[in-house]
């Protein structure tokens, strides 16, 4: 061994040691395993100078896993991280796509407070969001709870609402205008002739302050299927002695409900509720199927803040003012999932 490698030993040997003495008077266990970490890392870096290895063997699988982590990390980068940290910047642009770019400052975000249809489309997203998630998540839950238990047909049923989540949007959505038909629709039949709804008075479901609530409960109908899933999941993993149990102390069905299924469900429900948050914030297929009519438009009482994103980057080409408003998105489902998250640590404390 030469003298550079006897002198880099050397200094690993006093640098472990030390780490040694470190380790035995600290008291807090974090720190501790931090200093234990640090001493093994320094350890494999001596083994490896001491058996003439360029690098150590928990080296080399690191950069095996790495090889086998950097396709997708690449495909990320690519066309996910570097289009989002872009799309950072240009909210502080002014650019058409053509021209050359200006630097904007806060323009772009002033010009947000004085715009009604962006106010409209975030108080039409807010409002779709408040109503969609607890009527789904509750939807889903009460599904889940009725197809776990021992009923004939059970696999039947669960098909058949698991079935609008996977079914074709075009298809279903195309159902749902024919069912809510202001003139032709089985629903307004009803309401005409079996409940004395005048013909003047008939809702329009697709147009006016209905919209939204058509949206919402359409949306409800197709995700309840996908998260009636995994409620079950979490079903399934409840203990059945915990209801023996319950049994014996004389619980009924809403008290086994209320102490044993729902805070065993507690971790389900939080991730089900932050999924649906950020997906109903996303919201855009959805709209422009059920109300964007023949030349998929919305009006100021439908639409919602994805459509209004892309509506001013590929129709108008105000690229600056488009990215501006993807940013009050990101922002906003940022805070809410933040709060989220910060409710569910402390229940769990």
């Amino acid at each position: 061994m030469d003298a550079k490698k006897t002198a880099r030993m050397k200094k690993l040997e006093v640098e472990s040691s030390d780490l040694m003495k470190q380790i035995r008077i600290e008291m807090d266990m974090k720190k501790k395993q931090k200093l234990i970490a640090k001493r093994e890392s320094v350890q494999r870096k001596a083994t490896a100078i001491r058996n003439n290895r360029r690098i150590s063997r928990e080296a080399k699988r690191d950069l095996v896993a790495y090889s086998f982590i950097a396709p997708n990390f690449i495909g990320f980068a690519v066309f996910t991280l570097v289009p989002i940290v872009f799309a950072f910047l240009l909210a502080f642009m002014k650019w058409d796509g053509n021209n050359t770019i200006e630097f904007a400052a806060l323009d772009n975000f002033k010009r947000l407070t004085g715009d009604t249809f962006f106010v409209a489309a975030l108080k039409n997203t807010i409002i779709y969001v408040i109503g969609t998630v607890p009527l789904t998540m509750i939807a889903s839950l009460a599904l889940a709870i009725v197809l776990n238990q021992k009923i004939r047909a059970r696999g039947f049923f669960r098909t058949v609402a698991f079935f609008p989540y996977v079914a074709s949007l075009v298809a279903i959505t195309a159902v749902w205008s024919m069912i809510f038909h202001p003139s032709k629709g089985p629903v307004n039949y009803l309401l005409l002739n079996v409940f004395g709804v005048p013909q003047d008075n008939l809702p329009k479901w697709f147009s006016g302050s209905l919209i939204l609530l058509t949206l919402i409960l359409f949306s409800v109908w197709k995700y309840m299927g996908y998260y009636m899933v995994i409620y079950l999941a979490g079903l399934q993993g409840i203990s059945a002695e915990l209801y023996e149990a319950g049994s014996l102390d004389g619980a009924n069905t809403w008290q086994k409900f209320k102490f044993i299924t729902w805070p065993q469900l507690r971790a389900t429900t939080f991730f089900v509720v932050v999924m649906l948050t950020i997906n109903c914030f996303k919201v855009y297929d959805i709209a422009i199927m059920l109300a964007g009519g023949g030349d998929g438009k919305l009006s100021i009482s439908s639409t919602v803040l994805v459509y209004y994103i892309y509506q001013n980057a590929f129709n108008y080409w105000d690229l600056g003012y488009s990215s501006a408003i993807a940013m009050v998105l990101f922002v906003l489902v940022l805070i809410v999932t933040l709060i989220q998250f910060r409710y569910e640590k402390k229940l769990g404390e």
